[in-house]
């Protein structure tokens, strides 16, 4: 049973800055409102942490940038919104803070709400195991708690001294769209007789720009001299949807004979109802895993980053499917190796029925598998979560008195 703190009435801060962790932050929002009703949030986010109740001070789309070198030209911009989340801070005193990810952001956030005395909880570890490992002196110091969502992570973060607890993936808690295909493709101008293509190119503008132009190439490739395909474009919430459209209308040439269209609601039934996909590195590769759809990782970001970064990272995949699964189940094309030629290249080798379709999906089947925390009966990721801040903020209230 969740823990149910009975004092004064509470504030929390929570900064999510991407669209994974605003949906990540959405469910622990209402997992949080299941123990105490009356609490209330703020801080950085956008709609769907909105829709559970939650005050922006902030709007992710704000802030959202990638890549080492693209921050740069952002920085007075995000800097000024960095300052007026710190204000707000200041004026609602909150009782905690909840950041989610989003590490160049969130650890100078924490930095400025440990100096005022307020606890911080990290939901949704950023990816210290992989690269940047230096910034584990930041969590040491500035953090109360890890919960954190993959298994390997928990013994990472306590040999290295810092309290955390896995918690499980709010993704594998999720229910398989239950939306029927035929009533998909009604709601979204959809031809549900043609085989669909899934392509996510990321949530942050930059992303897109990177990753978006030779997705749509290789639609172009892929749908040459046939007409089976229609190609579905889920729009992240912190995208601009008329932004997104309009630059898909201009990488897009008349009479080029592709068919793609966006989908503004509904990205995990477009993914469950996809024959196969291409996605963007990130949290929508677990999602699609945990849905089953058969995918093509790909990712690219300016040279720059890549040579900065690349020296960094110390795991053998730069997909997450890849590192839970062990080995190399989802091909990983980034940088100079993504090309049209080569998307298309494993998108046959996974589009009809075969020994490469079938290996991949049993491959994502053990993944969900080992993302699925069953115990304690009937919570979720986002109830766990709840249950470890709420203990915490009861035990150090206690200790005070």
């Amino acid at each position: 049973m969740i823990l149910e703190t009975r004092t004064s009435k509470l504030s929390i801060l929570i900064s999510a800055g991407e669209a994974s962790g605003e949906t990540y932050g959405a469910q622990l929002i209402e997992a949080l409102r299941r123990v105490r009703p009356d609490l209330e949030f703020f801080g950085l986010g956008s709609e769907r942490m909105r829709a559970a109740g939650f005050q922006t001070v902030v709007d992710a789309r704000d802030v959202s940038v990638v890549g080492l070198a693209e921050v740069v030209s952002h920085l007075p911009r995000i800097y000024g919104r960095f300052r007026k989340l710190i204000r707000a801070v200041d004026e609602r005193r909150p009782s905690a803070a909840i950041l989610i990810d989003f590490p160049d952001f969130n650890f100078r956030l924490a930095r400025q709400l440990h100096r005022r005395g307020i606890p911080v909880f990290y939901f949704v570890s950023p990816q210290l195991w992989a690269w940047r490992q230096g910034r584990i002196k930041l969590v040491q110091k500035y953090v109360s708690k890890m919960l954190v969502i993959f298994p390997f992570e928990e013994q990472f973060y306590r040999e290295r001294g810092v309290n955390a607890e896995y918690v499980g993936h709010p993704l594998a808690d999720l229910p398989t769209p239950t939306i029927s295909r035929d009533n998909f493709a009604a709601e979204n101008g959809l031809n549900s007789e043609k085989q669909w293509i899934a392509l996510l190119p990321g949530s942050r503008r930059k992303e897109v720009l990177m990753n978006f132009p030779e997705m749509l190439r290789a639609a172009q490739e892929l749908a040459r001299n046939t007409d089976e395909y229609q190609f579905l474009v889920p729009v992240a919430s912190t995208l601009d949807q008329g932004w997104l459209s309009g630059l898909m209308n201009e990488l897009l040439s008349p009479g080029n004979g592709v068919n793609v269209s966006c989908v503004y609601d509904g990205a995990r039934a477009a993914l469950a109802h996809a024959r196969a996909g291409v996605v963007a590195s990130g949290t929508a590769t677990v999602e699609a895993a945990l849905i089953g759809t058969p995918f093509v990782m790909v990712y690219r970001v300016s040279d720059l980053t890549w040579k900065l970064g690349r020296r960094l990272v110390k795991v053998p995949h730069f997909g997450m499917v890849n590192l839970i699964a062990g080995r190399e189940v989802i091909p990983e094309i980034v940088q100079d190796e993504f090309t049209a030629e080569r998307v298309v290249q494993e998108l046959r080798k996974i589009i009809p029925e075969g020994p490469d379709r079938s290996a991949m999906q049993k491959a994502m089947a053990e993944v969900r598998q080992k993302l699925h925390l069953a115990s304690p009966p009937g919570m979720t990721a986002a109830d766990r979560a709840a249950h470890e801040i709420m203990r915490s903020l009861r035990d150090r209230r206690e200790a005070v008195v």
